[in-house]
């Protein structure tokens, strides 16, 4: 049975512990998802690319795009997709009109998978955050959203 190690707040700002907490939750959580991935041998970057073009629908969308959608950043889009396309997940089309662009789809295959871990997935996220109430994870979406907003403004000084 694991050892649950219990950890302080660190003694720095509040923006500080925030922070920190936010890297420990989203590590423990992302473990558990990519334990339910590994299952059917995805990673939770090959997940996001699919759940990305379900959404997207026939057109698909060019990697930028998809880059530019992704729940983390990939460093290297074109290797990630590469490896979808030889297990038949995606599928690449440059485009006539301009070369330079392909677009990106998911193929029935790759839809199929994502339709097959959309419960297991929901149910997933149900359990690791049952003890969380509603109303919370209402305020922790908004919070998170603010987060990112912050963010995406250039409030990145290092």
């Amino acid at each position: 049975m694991p050892v649950e190690i219990r950890h302080r707040p660190s003694p720095g700002p509040i923006e500080e512990q925030v922070f920190v907490a936010l890297q420990r939750a989203a590590d423990r959580l992302l473990q558990g998802v990519e334990r339910l991935l590994k299952r059917r041998s995805l990673s939770p970057a090959q997940y996001n690319v699919l759940r990305i073009l379900r959404g997207a629908g026939p057109e698909g969308l060019c990697c930028r795009e998809i880059a530019e959608r992704m729940v983390t950043r990939d460093p290297d889009m074109t290797r990630l997709l590469d490896r979808m396309e030889r297990r038949g997940l995606v599928a690449r089309e440059r485009q006539d009109r301009d070369r330079r662009v392909v677009r990106v789809y998911a193929t029935p295959a790759g839809l199929k998978l994502l339709r097959i871990l959309d419960k297991p997935m929901r149910e997933w996220h149900r359990r690791s955050l049952r003890h969380v109430s509603a109303a919370t994870l209402r305020v922790v979406a908004r919070f998170l959203e603010d987060a990112c907003q912050s963010e995406s403004k250039g409030s990145s000084e290092a």
